[in-house]
């Protein structure tokens, strides 16, 4: 097939979905309070991947594959820190009831630290309705980074990453509710 530049861009007549039109919503356990009622100021965060493992089962000399179990890749998000650290002495709260500081005990059964989080994908429009949208079930932070102090930083804000596990992720198709194709 030829190369046609007119199709390539009818493809896009919406001009495509952008990676910065997203919000991050976290529901915390019981016994922690993230501000804005889980809302923040997140830079970055990801859709979560999609991976099936693969089984190789040996026969006759030739490798078969056939499908394995569905993993699920830690999900990492980047936050700008506010002055007060309200959403990250949240997050090390949290931490400190899975597991805490001094006594490397585990605060709570696992049931009480996980929770839920919503990656919400907006398009271009002017409608506050959601074009994509991912649960993560079973949540919990695995790491809080650093943040960077430096004298030389005087035009920036602090941020740091969280890294967390989950159980497994839905995808709420919001085109479906919409009627969108």
């Amino acid at each position: 097939m030829a190369f046609n530049v007119d199709t390539f861009k009818s493809n896009f007549s919406d001009g495509g979905a952008r990676p910065n039109l997203f919000s991050v919503m976290i529901t915390a356990p019981n016994g922690i309070v993230i501000p804005n009622g889980g809302q923040f100021e997140v830079k970055a965060a990801q859709i979560p991947s999609a991976t099936i493992a693969q089984v190789d089962v040996p026969y006759f000399g030739r490798q078969i594959r056939v499908a394995g179990n569905r993993t699920f890749e830690p999900w990492t998000v980047t936050i700008f820190n506010r002055e007060n650290f309200g959403i990250r002495n949240a997050l090390e709260k949290w931490m400190e009831t899975i597991n805490s500081h001094v006594g490397n005990d585990l605060g709570a059964p696992a049931q009480s630290y996980k929770a839920e989080a919503i990656v919400q994908h907006f398009g271009k429009s002017s409608t506050a309705l959601p074009i994509a949208e991912y649960k993560f079930m079973g949540l919990f932070p695995t790491e809080i980074s650093t943040i960077e102090l430096g004298w030389d930083t005087n035009d920036s804000i602090e941020e740091f990453t969280v890294t967390f596990a989950y159980d497994y992720w839905q995808h709420q198709d919001a085109n479906a509710q919409i009627g969108v194709s």
